[in-house]
Parts: C-alpha cells; sequence; structure tokens
C-alpha cells in the first residue's frame, strides 16, 4: 500500500515538474517571439543613454540674399539622475537654478526622478553654459550633466514680413507661414549621441560615445524683396493709424509676369522673435486676465495672414473683370463709344432698382472707358446681363475666383460666391459692379495680373530657390502658368481704361509723377447692415511695360477722410509707387505720354462754405468733387462743408479729386 502511494506522489511531482517546465517553455517562448522585440528596445532604452542633437534650420532670404530667418548655436543642459549621488542632487540642482534663473524645487524634482534622461533648460546662450562647466570643475563633478549643442531660431528684421515667415516652436518646428509650409525642406535631421550603462542606468567606465552628426536643413531664397516689402509696411502703417482702421489693412505687391510676390503685409504686424507676446497694447494690459481659450484666439487672430485667409467684398475694383469678359465676348468693341452707355442714375433689374453710386448727378451718355473712369453701377449691371449667368461663371473659374489659388503659405481660403443654379438676375448684377460675394485680397492682385501680363493666369509663388545644405546645390523653381484666359488685345483695352481711370477718373490720387499708372478704386461694405466699409484701389506700374500688380486694402477706416477707394487708399498706392518704382530701376515713360504735374498739398476744406473751397480748391490745380443728396437744392455761400477725403496735409498731385460730404 505505502508503494502505491509512493508511486502515485512521484507520479504527481512528475507530471507538476512536467507542467512547470511546460510553462516556462511556454513563457520563453512568449518573451523570445511575441515580446522579444519590445523587450530589446526596453533593455536598449535602459542601458543606454539617448541624447538628440538639433540640426541647424536652413536660412531664409529674400531675393537679393538678405537674411529673412537664421538658426544661430545654442546649447540644451539635460542631467541623468541616476548618474548623480544623492549627496550631490541638492547642490547640483542650486547651481543650476541660480545659473539659468530656473524655480529651486522645479529642478529638484527632475534631479531627484528615477529616470535615465530630464532636460533641464534650452536653448542657452554659451555664455550661460559655460558657467555651468566653470561651476562642475570647481565642484568636481563630471558625470550626470550633459552640455548639448542646440539651435535657436533667430529672425533680424523682428516684425518684417512677419505674416509671410511664420515662426518656430521650442522643438524646431515650423508654426506658420514660410515656415509651416516648408517645415520638411527646413528643418534637417537629428542627430544623436548614444551612451552605454548599466541595468540601473549608471555609466559603464571606458564605454564611450557613439555620435552620429546631424544634417542641416536646406535653405529657401524667397521671391519677397526686403526692401520693397519695408516700404510697403511703412505705408499701410500709416494708412491704418492716420485713417483709424479698425480691422487693419492688408496690401499685396506681385510681379505678374511670373507670379512673384515682391511684398505681402498685414497690419498690424507681430515680432517673430517674440510671436507669443500680443500686438496689442489694449489687450496687453488685461492679458493676465484672459481664460487660456482667449488667449489662444486672440493669438491666432494676430499671426492670420488676411491677404490670404480673409475674404472681402471687392467692390468697383471687379469692374476690372466685368470689362474684360464683356470685350473678349465681343459684347463691346470700341471702348470709347461715347453713347453706347447710358446712365440715368439707376437701373431696374427683376423689379429691384439698383442705383449708381452718383444717382443725384447721373453720368449720362458713356463710353466703356469713361464708364469704368465713372465707376459707374449701372454700365456693369447691364454688361453682366449680356454676359449671362453661366458665361459670367466661366469667367470667374478662369480668373481663379472659384478655386485657390495655390500660393506656397499654409491657411489659404477661396472666394465665396453663391452656387451657379442659385443665381439670379438681381444676383448677377451685383456680383457684376463687386457686391454681395467675396473673395481674397490675393485672388484680386492674380487675377488683374492676367490682365496686365497679357492674359495669363500666373500662380502666385513665394520660393523662387533651394539651396543645399551639404552640397551648395541651388534648385530653381519654376513660375507655374495656368492657362490663357483672355486675348493679349483685351488686355491692352482694360490696361489703357485703367491708364484713363488714373489720369482722369475716381483714381486719380493714384499717379505717380513720370510714370503711367492704371488703376481702380473700389469701396465696399463689410458685411450686410454692418455700417463696415472696405476701401480698396488696384494699381499696374507701369501701363506701358507691367512689372508691378499691387492691391491695397484698408479694413474699416474711420477717419475723417472716410472711407472712399479713390480718397482713403489711392494716395498709399501712390506713395508706395513712388518709391519702389526708381527702385526697381523701372524706366519712366516719355514726357509726351505723360504730363508732369506738380505735387500740392491738400488743404483744409471742412467747417467752410462749398464756394469758398471751390476757390481754394481751384487755386491749387485740384477738382472738388461735392456729395449731394438726391433732389436738394443748396446754396454754395450757405452750405458748410463737414467732412473731406483725403484728409488734409496728404501730398497729392495737381488735377486730383478731392471729395467733400455736407
Amino acid at each position: 500500500m505505502a508503494g502505491i502511494n509512493r508511486k502515485r506522489r512521484m507520479r504527481n511531482m512528475l507530471f507538476i515538474a512536467f507542467l512547470i517546465l511546460t510553462l516556462l517553455i511556454v513563457r520563453i517562448g512568449w518573451i523570445q517571439l511575441v515580446q522579444g522585440e519590445e523587450l530589446q528596445t526596453l533593455a536598449y532604452q535602459q542601458q543606454s543613454l539617448d541624447r538628440k542633437i538639433n540640426p541647424k534650420r536652413g536660412t531664409i532670404y529674400d531675393c537679393n540674399g538678405n537674411v529673412l530667418a537664421v538658426s544661430s548655436t545654442v546649447e540644451t543642459v539635460t542631467v541623468n539622475p541616476t548618474n548623480i549621488s544623492n549627496e550631490n542632487k541638492d547642490k547640483v540642482s542650486q547651481a543650476m537654478a541660480n545659473i539659468f534663473n530656473l524655480d529651486y524645487e522645479t529642478v529638484l524634482k527632475k534631479v531627484s526622478k528615477r529616470s535615465s534622461i530630464e532636460t533641464i533648460a534650452r536653448k542657452l546662450d554659451k555664455e550661460k553654459t559655460d558657467e555651468l562647466r566653470v561651476w562642475m570643475q570647481e565642484n568636481n563633478i563630471t558625470t550626470g550633466i550633459n552640455i548639448d549643442e542646440d539651435t535657436k531660431r533667430y529672425y533680424p528684421n523682428n516684425n518684417l514680413a512677419s505674416h509671410i515667415i511664420g515662426f518656430t516652436g521650442s522643438d524646431n518646428q515650423g508654426l506658420g507661414g514660410i515656415e509651416a509650409k516648408y517645415d520638411e525642406i527646413l528643418k534637417g535631421t537629428q542627430g544623436r549621441i548614444t551612451r552605454v550603462t548599466d541595468a540601473k542606468g549608471k555609466e559603464i567606465n571606458n564605454a564611450g560615445e557613439n555620435y552620429e552628426s546631424a544634417i542641416d536643413g536646406d535653405s529657401l531664397v524667397l521671391t519677397i524683396d526686403a526692401n520693397i516689402q519695408s516700404i510697403v509696411e511703412k505705408y499701410l502703417a500709416e494708412a491704418c493709424i492716420d485713417n483709424e482702421c479698425t480691422d487693419g489693412g492688408t496690401i499685396v505687391a506681385i510681379n505678374p509676369n511670373n507670379g512673384n510676390i515682391l511684398a505681402m503685409a498685414t497690419y498690424p504686424s507681430y515680432n517673430l522673435n517674440e510671436p507669443y507676446k500680443i500686438n496689442s497694447e489694449e489687450l496687453l494690459n488685461n492679458w493676465d486676465s484672459l481664460s487660456s481659450k482667449d488667449k489662444n484666439i486672440n493669438l491666432q487672430a494676430m499671426w492670420r495672414n488676411k491677404a490670404i485667409a480673409d475674404t472681402y467684398e471687392p467692390g468697383s475694383t471687379f469692374k476690372l473683370i466685368t470689362s474684360s469678359a464683356a470685350l473678349e465676348e465681343k459684347i463691346v468693341t470700341d471702348i470709347d463709344k461715347e453713347g453706347q452707355f447710358s446712365c440715368t442714375g439707376a437701373i431696374e433689374i427683376a423689379g429691384v432698382r439698383i442705383k449708381c453710386w452718383r444717382y443725384y448727378k447721373p453720368h449720362g451718355a458713356e463710353s466703356l472707358r469713361t464708364a469704368l473712369m465713372n465707376s459707374c453701377n449701372p454700365v456693369f449691371i447691364g454688361l453682366g446681363q449680356k454676359i449671362g449667368i453661366e458665361k459670367y461663371y466661366d469667367y470667374l473659374e478662369k480668373f481663379g475666383f472659384l478655386e485657390k489659388t495655390g500660393i506656397d503659405l499654409p491657411g489659404e481660403a477661396k472666394g465665396i460666391f453663391l452656387q451657379e443654379n442659385k443665381v439670379g438676375p438681381v444676383e448677377l448684377a451685383t456680383i457684376s459692379f463687386g457686391q454681395r460675394f467675396e473673395i481674397t485680397p490675393l485672388q484680386m492682385v492674380t487675377a488683374v495680373s492676367a490682365i496686365a501680363n497679357g492674359g495669363n493666369l500666373v500662380q502666385p509663388r513665394l520660393v523662387k530657390q533651394i539651396i543645399d545644405s551639404e552640397t551648395g546645390e541651388k534648385q530653381d523653381v519654376e513660375p507655374i502658368i495656368k492657362q490663357k484666359i483672355i486675348s493679349e488685345e483685351t488686355s491692352k483695352k482694360v490696361l489703357d481704361m485703367m491708364s484713363s481711370v488714373v489720369s482722369e477718373g475716381t483714381g486719380k490720387n493714384g499717379k505717380v509723377q513720370g510714370y503711367s499708372i492704371g488703376g481702380k478704386t473700389g469701396t465696399s461694405e463689410d458685411g450686410v447692415n454692418t455700417n463696415k466699409y472696405v476701401s480698396s484701389f488696384i494699381g499696374v506700374a507701369t501701363v506701358t511695360n507691367p512689372q508691378v500688380v499691387m492691391l491695397v486694402t484698408l479694413y474699416n477706416p474711420t477717419g475723417e477722410g472716410g472711407h472712399g477707394g479713390g480718397g482713403v487708399s489711392a494716395p498709399v498706392a501712390s506713395q508706395i509707387f513712388s518709391e519702389i518704382l526708381p527702385y526697381l530701376d523701372l524706366n519712366q515713360d516719355k514726357q509726351e505720354d505723360i504730363e508732369i504735374k506738380e505735387n500740392v498739398t491738400v488743404p483744409d476744406i471742412r467747417n467752410i462754405s462749398i464756394k469758398e473751397a471751390k476757390k481754394i480748391i481751384k487755386d491749387l490745380g485740384l477738382n472738388l468733387s461735392i456729395e449731394i443728396p438726391e433732389n436738394e437744392e443748396i446754396n454754395e455761400e450757405e452750405v458748410i462743408i463737414k467732412e473731406q477725403t483725403p484728409k488734409p496735409g496728404i501730398m497729392l498731385q495737381s488735377g486730383a479729386n478731392i471729395f467733400a460730404y455736407i
């Protein structure tokens, strides 16, 4: 009996031993075959110190080689807590807190952690890290503290072209503008320093380090000219401040022949070296009281490039598109046929009466040229009806208004139009003279560039060249011509009419002495029933050799100068053209082709009678246009002028228009 029990126990023990062995084999197999790769990675992480080396981001240059963004060498301090003895942890923490002006408790917490590596401070100047090196030497601290090379992005011009360039975050990643769009090209490839340790994370003597160098990012050459950009930003800021533009403004200048953006400015700008510092004094004073959500909303608004991301009603500048379509479709063949059109002050479409802006004094008989010079709404409404909805939408598509331009910047918007099948006669009428739809400033300047260059729709661009960081090889980025949208004949006719708009029409304040400038003014509502306006002027220089197309857009000017495009935006374009055309070394037009006129300072005609104002304006060689309510008779000796555009003190050429309001 005892023998049987002994055999049973032995059998049971063998079975248990076999079962345990089987489980061990299964477990070993699971660890080796299923978890092997993961555990190997964990072992590597535990037994090695892996520190990253950030590459230098590529430099960003303007078209003349001026540096717009560059990476400088700085250093980052990390610690290996397991390699700092307990008796030194407090001393090390105190020293680094003092040297780098950090919170002692925060540093001590990192130094005391049970981890292989902790970052103490990033992007430090070498002067500071040298202080730490001296302290380490004096205190015989040789392990546990790492000082590694790092890079820091620097923008030498602070605010210049801020909405174009963008900025980077603490991890060297592009967060806006060119920095974000071309991040993969600019950022380069990280390097690393690897050091072998034991299982507890302590360094193994004489093991040494494995150093894998970083590869710097490639550099970019932009189409932007820093000199033109600074001129544009200067006059945009002055215009927004002087005209009290509550919602800022934008200016885009482009070479119409290749799509090169020469300047693109949004006001207000911000400092690229301090991108998280708000640019509004009022907001800055209340910043600490705002919620995180409100802070983020305001920062996003500050970084927003309104020239490509925000839409607006173009107003009468869009009459250039209607004119082009009408000429291309042969609805009009002779732009100087007087009496081809007639303005009676209003036009009725599908039972809706739409007024001309000068309804109180109708323009009467007009040619297409004089209609554009006068910016006469009824004429362009009539043209829109003759073109028809389907054909008009074909031209909207050809001119690029129904899609994004494709510029190499993030965050671009596209035009907002009613769907074609929802457009009726009244909607077509308003589209024909530039209202009740929205486009971006960039779309408008791109479309007019096609008129200026002979009819080709060219994709706007900001990068013209990429420079390899290792070889220095330069790769050109070729311009993109999308399609031919109008004939050269149509292009020349529209340019000729634009020249008349500036020489004799509503755009007189856009003249530049010695140069033939073509242009068109625009005034539109910023939304429906908002009581806000958008003032704009688009100009071409020169009409005889188009090299620059520029759009000035001012949002809700509330100053004494009013909100008309001819009085508020056109003078800004004139000031900018006066500086950049000689800089670009564009030849002046022949003296017989362009009348040389004297510069005149706009007088203050407010609070005096119309009769007195007329005499003052006439003596200065200027023209006075007075807004008089419909069917109202006035006594010019008694009626006082309340407001004027442009404001007093602005420099204009003789023959320019001054608008007075009673």
